[in-house]
Parts: structure tokens; C-alpha cells; sequence
């Protein structure tokens, strides 16, 4: 006959039973090790996943406290709790105590209690880019096939199940979305690029990061860079067009910036000239009879080959040569990045009218040739 009675738990040595930890996905997938902690051993957690339990294997070690179909939230918490159970992530991690879930911003309610049942580990991949709000190239974490999980190099243990491990040299500081630990944009998007070889799906996810402004092209390349994946020809064409995206997206932000806060119309996207002498260089944006000029700077660090990182200083040197020059013909050079248009629109083109008001203070500028390009 089955026994119906409840386990109890007994964190400090007060029963808790298992109905009580059934209230959301935190409480309905355990360790092994929390289990221990409340005084549920292993022979007893095993009972209960035989045919006719209440409970059943999630992946080795992970418990799922009823028979259903896990949701995502549990999925992607019996992963971390797989990844970064005490032991090999690291021997003084405590089991996280079931029960009601502090409030957002509650005292104690930080990053490191929250993430300590997790270890260091912290959700990546796909299923981060979809907790990031990703929704055309990240399946939904309940419908992934695989679930990846960026642990230390460290970390002696192999992927299981839909629990796919993934270790690193020197891991990001993760965020928190809710209470569990993903990785930030940039990582999770290398992670990902590295599981796919289909070169549209890469172009479509380096596309909406870029587009839907989860983050700056030059990060993403970065990560890509340090992950070693720009030696693939389809990453690297991915990469083109990431970095043709994101100069749009800052050209657009440019526009609206001009024609928002009514500045003058600039010219845009020209060379200057000396007359009848050199090329001085191009500029997105142009002001001639204040001699004012905008320049977005959407480069990105490079890597081996076409990707190098001298050439990137190379460009980097260029650039400064560039506005130096303008600057000593009496030319102001504004320098914007994407980010800055991206997250302060309104400060930007503070910056912008101040320089084209002081154009009345300053001395004349040197005679230049605008030409289109």
C-alpha cells in the first residue's frame, strides 16, 4: 500500500512538509543535496521516483517534485542546480532554503543569495538570449532541446541530459533575471554562435541583438573574438553584417537626434577636403558654416588575419591623426558612439548644439572642399 504521508524537511529542525515547497519552480526541483539538508535521504528521494511516485528523475541528482511535464522555470533550474551542486564548483556552497522568495530589493535578496544554490555556474546560450528577451532566433527554454550552462574550466563534470556544460577560463559576472544567473548578452551570443553552424541563423541572431538593442556590435565582437569563432568564414560574414546593422542603427539614431531637438540640417555623410590638396578624411555629419563635424565611431576590436588586433590600433591611431588634423584647421570634431545614442539621445545633442554655438567664439576655420562619398 502507497504511504501518502509527507516527508517532512527540517531546515534548522523544523519540519517543513514538501506541500509547502510546491508553491513555485524553486520549491518543486531540489538537489540531492538540498534534500539531504532537510533530512531526505538518498534511498527515500529515490522511492518516490519509482513507477507510481510522486516524484521523478530531472537529471542526475535533480529531483522534480511531482510527475508532470517540467516547465521552462524548472528546466532551467534543475540545469544550474546540475551544473553547480556543492563539490567540484565549489565545496562551500550551501543549498538554497525553500520557503517564500525575498522581495525585489529586500534586504538579503542580492545577487550572490540568490545564485547560491547555483554555484558560479550561470545560464548561457540560447536559452540566456530567450530569458534576455530574445524572441525570433532563441527558442523558448521549454521547447529547447538543450539547455547550456557556462561553469569554470574547472568544473569536473560532464553534461547530462538536456544539461549541456559549458566551461570557461575566466567567467562573466552573471545577471540576474528573477533569481537565476544568466549570462550577459555578449557571452551568451558566442556561446550560442559556437553551437550553430547554419550561417543564416547567425546572421539572425547577431542581427536582433544589434537591432532590438540588447547590445553594442563592438561587444559582441569582442566575445566572438575571444572565443575564437572569427577563424569561421560564415561568423566572419555574420560579422559584416552585424557591423553594417549596427552603423544604420547609429546613423538612424543621428538622424533622429538632429531633427528631434531642431538642430540645423547638416550635411551628411561627406569627405573634406583641402582645396586643391589632400583628403582630410569622412564624416557622418557636417555643419560648414559653423565647422562642425559628427563622427560615429562604430569600429571594432580585431583578431587574426582580417580580424587583427594591430590593424584595429592601426585604425585606432588613424582616427586620432584625423581629428587632430581637422581640429588644428579649426574644425570641432564631435565623437559619438552608439551606445551614447542609444542611452542618452537627449545629452547627446546637448553636446552637439553647445559645439555649434561656440563655433561664434572661436576663430574661422580653414577653408575646406565638402564632397559626397
Amino acid at each position: 500500500m502507497k504511504n501518502n504521508t509527507p516527508v517532512s524537511l527540517r531546515p534548522l529542525g523544523l519540519p517543513l512538509p514538501l506541500s509547502r515547497l510546491s508553491d513555485d519552480a524553486s520549491g518543486r526541483v531540489l538537489s540531492l543535496a538540498q534534500l539531504r539538508a532537510y533530512g531526505v535521504p538518498a534511498g527515500r528521494a529515490a522511492a518516490l521516483c519509482r513507477p507510481g511516485g510522486s516524484w521523478r528523475h530531472l537529471l542526475p541528482g535533480v529531483y522534480l517534485l511531482h510527475t508532470g511535464t517540467p516547465t521552462a522555470e524548472e528546466r532551467l533550474r534543475g540545469a544550474l542546480l546540475y551544473a553547480g551542486r556543492p563539490g567540484a564548483a565549489s565545496g562551500r556552497d550551501v543549498p538554497a532554503q525553500p520557503g517564500p522568495r525575498p522581495a525585489s530589493g529586500a534586504a538579503g535578496g542580492g545577487g550572490r543569495a540568490a545564485s547560491a544554490p547555483y554555484g558560479s555556474a550561470m545560464i548561457t546560450g540560447l536559452a540566456a538570449l530567450a530569458l534576455h528577451g530574445f524572441t525570433e532566433s532563441a527558442p523558448p527554454p521549454v521547447a529547447a532541446e538543450r539547455i547550456d550552462v557556462l561553469v569554470p574550466r574547472t568544473r569536473r563534470l560532464r553534461s547530462a541530459g538536456y544539461a549541456r556544460l559549458i566551461r570557461a577560463h575566466a567567467l562573466p559576472r552573471p545577471e540576474l533575471i528573477g533569481d537565476l544567473p544568466v549570462a550577459p548578452v555578449a557571452r551568451a551570443v558566442a556561446d550560442a554562435v559556437a553551437q550553430l553552424s547554419d550561417a543564416d541563423s547567425v546572421v539572425a541572431l547577431l542581427t536582433e541583438a544589434v537591432r532590438d538593442g540588447h547590445c553594442e556590435p563592438t561587444v559582441v565582437v569582442r566575445e566572438l573574438n575571444q572565443s575564437g569563432l572569427l577563424v569561421r568564414p560564415y561568423v566572419v560574414d555574420a560579422v559584416d553584417a552585424l557591423l553594417a546593422e549596427g552603423r544604420s542603427l547609429a546613423e538612424g539614431r543621428l538622424y533622429e537626434l538632429v531633427r528631434t531637438y531642431g538642430l540645423a540640417e547638416p550635411v551628411w555623410n561627406v569627405d573634406l577636403r583641402l582645396p586643391d590638396g589632400p583628403r582630410l578624411g569622412a564624416v557622418d555629419a557636417y555643419w560648414p558654416e559653423r565647422s562642425v563635424a559628427v563622427e560615429l565611431d562604430t569600429r571594432a576590436p580585431r583578431q587574426a588575419g582580417r580580424w587583427d588586433e594591430e590593424e584595429d590600433d592601426e585604425q585606432w591611431s588613424a582616427a586620432v591623426r584625423k581629428r587632430e588634423h581637422l581640429e588644428r584647421l579649426g574644425i570641432t570634431v564631435v565623437h559619438l558612439t552608439p551606445k551614447k545614442l542609444r542611452e542618452s539621445l537627449e545629452q547627446q545633442a546637448t553636446v552637439v548644439r553647445t559645439a555649434l554655438l561656440a563655433a561664434d567664439d572661436r576663430d574661422p576655420a580653414a577653408r575646406v572642399v565638402v564632397l559626397p562619398r
